[in-house]
C-alpha cells in the first residue's frame, strides 16, 4: 500500500476510535432496544443468551464466534451454542419487529428499497447453501454461500431489514445433504429474484418507498423488471453493458408486404445511451429492454 493511502487509513481508523465511556451509555440503550425482540422468546434462558450473544457481537472480540463470546462473559459455551444452533424459537416475529421499527422511525414516502446479493467465502462443504458460485467479495466463481439482502434507505438513515439464504439447485436435489444440514423439507429452489419478490411482498407495505433499486444482477432478467412494473413499483436497476434494447422513438423498417411486420432493431443499451445523450437526455426513457 502506498504511503499516502497508509496515512489516510490510519487517520480514518483514529476517527473511528470510540471512548469506553461512550459504550457505557450505549449498554442501557441496547437493552431497551432489545426489549420488544426478546419479548418474543419464550424461555428465560433464551432471553439471557440473546443479550449475551448480541453484546458479544458488539464487543471488541477478534473472533466473534459462540466460544469466544461465552468465554468473554465467563459462561460455558454449550448453552450458548444450543441457543444459537438448536434452541426452538421463531425468527419471523423478531424480523417483523425490526421492519416495523425501521418503517416507523426511518420511513419516508420517497424512501428506497434496495436488493443486493452478497457472497461469503467458505472452505468446506457442510454449510447450508455452500457451492461453487459467483462471489462478489472475491470477484470470481468460488466456494461460497450467497444471501440476498433487503435494505431500506431514506434521508434519515439506512438499515438492513431482511435476508434470504440462496439455496442452489444441487442442494435442493440432494435429499441426504439437506437432511444432514437441517434444511426444511418444504423449502424448494427459488432464484435470487424470487427471493427478492418474497421479501417485497412480506414487507413492502410497511416500508414507505417510491423506488426499488439494485445492481446489474438484479436488473439482468427482463421478467423481474416486468414483475415490478406489474406490481406498480418504480425501479432503478443497473443492467449489464451487453443488454439489448429497442429504441421506441425509432421507426421500424418499412413493411415489404409479405410476412410479419418488421420490428425495431435491437441495439446494445450503451450505444443507445450515447445516441440519446446527443439528442435528448430523456430519450433513453423511451427504450424497451424486452
Amino acid at each position: 500500500m502506498e504511503a499516502k493511502y497508509e496515512t489516510r487509513k490510519r487517520e480514518l481508523l483514529e476517527e473511528c476510535t470510540v471512548p469506553p465511556e461512550v459504550m457505557e451509555r450505549v449498554l442501557p440503550r441496547l437493552e431497551q432496544f432489545m426489549e420488544p425482540f426478546v419479548d418474543h422468546l419464550v424461555r428465560t434462558e433464551q432471553v439471557e443468551h440473546a443479550q449475551t450473544f448480541v453484546q458479544g457481537l458488539l464487543s471488541d472480540l477478534k473472533h466473534k464466534n459462540v466460544e469466544s463470546i461465552a468465554y468473554r462473559f465467563g459462561e460455558d459455551r454449550m448453552p450458548l451454542q444450543w441457543f444459537v444452533g438448536m434452541s426452538d424459537w421463531d425468527h419471523e416475529p423478531l424480523r417483523d419487529e425490526l421492519v416495523r421499527q425501521v418503517g416507523e422511525q426511518l420511513g419516508e414516502e420517497d424512501g428506497v428499497i434496495v436488493f443486493d446479493p452478497s457472497g461469503f467465502p467458505k472452505s468446506g462443504k457442510e454449510s447450508v447453501g455452500v457451492a461453487r458460485q459467483w462471489c462478489g467479495r472475491l470477484g470470481k466463481v468460488d466456494n461460497c454461500q450467497v444471501a440476498v439482502f433487503m435494505g431500506y434507505a431514506s434521508s434519515k438513515e439506512h438499515a438492513l431489514v431482511d435476508t434470504r439464504l440462496f439455496l442452489p439447485k444441487e442442494w435442493t436435489q440432494d435429499k441426504k445433504r439437506r437432511e444432514k444440514a437441517g434444511v426444511p423439507k418444504e423449502l424448494r429452489y427459488r432464484t435470487r429474484h424470487q427471493l427478492c419478490l418474497e421479501m417485497l411482498a412480506a414487507h413492502g407495505d410497511r416500508l414507505p418507498h417510491a423506488w426499488i433499486a439494485g445492481d446489474d444482477e438484479m436488473g439482468r432478467p427482463s421478467w423481474f423488471r416486468r414483475r415490478l412494473n406489474a406490481l406498480g413499483e418504480q425501479y432503478l436497476l443497473a443492467v449489464p453493458c451487453n443488454t439489448q434494447v429497442r429504441d421506441l422513438e425509432v421507426d421500424p423498417p418499412a413493411y415489404s408486404g409479405r410476412g410479419r411486420h418488421p420490428k425495431r432493431p435491437w441495439t446494445r443499451w450503451r450505444a443507445s445511451l450515447r445516441q440519446a445523450s446527443k439528442s435528448s437526455p430523456l430519450r433513453f426513457r423511451h427504450c424497451c429492454h424486452e
